[in-house]
């Protein structure tokens, strides 16, 4: 895949990310391309208004994709999602068969893919996930930063931040 295919959809999980920021939920935003041509799923997170733990944005545009499909197996398909996913999104991305995650930021708190575990990387893993990682990651970065420092404003200092 060429870098400004790359560089394309990151702005079009970006835009996913802009619609959380302002829902107020942590701007997470995750598309799922069909055969590097084709957006089959779109989401952001909404963990706060579904009140599910499980509504990031990698799980929501996953489920979306395989819906599309009309298959629980996205062969031929790319994740790109705007921050590190969490431990449950790279299962969900293994037992999903993706072949390709894309991401923006590393999430030092929560990211496990490199940060705090290297959870693809597993061996004993029945399927692997090729990564690549750090496009638009200025971008990427900066939605979360704003996204916190107002949530601090607001709270006056007194947050947890939220995954």
């Amino acid at each position: 895949m060429l870098e400004k295919d790359n560089t394309y959809f990151m702005k079009e999980a970006l835009k996913e990310a802009r619609k959380a920021f302002e829902k107020e939920e942590v701007p997470v935003g995750a598309i799922v391309v069909h055969k590097d041509s084709i957006i089959i799923g779109r989401a952001h997170n909404q963990a706060e208004m579904l009140h599910d733990a499980t509504a990031h944005a990698e799980m929501l545009a996953i489920t979306q994709a395989a819906e599309f499909l009309e298959n629980w197996r996205l062969l031929d398909c790319t994740l790109y999602v705007t921050l590190e996913p969490c431990m449950m999104c790279c299962g969900a991305m293994v037992l999903s068969r993706l072949p390709l995650l894309i991401y923006g930021a590393d999430d030092p708190k929560h990211g496990a893919v490199t940060s705090i575990a290297e959870s693809l990387a597993n061996p004993s893993l029945n399927h692997k996930v090729k990564i690549v990682s750090g496009v638009l990651q200025g971008e990427c970065a900066a939605i979360m930063g704003e996204f916190f420092q107002k949530l601090r404003k607001r709270n006056k200092g007194n947050i947890s931040e939220p995954q």
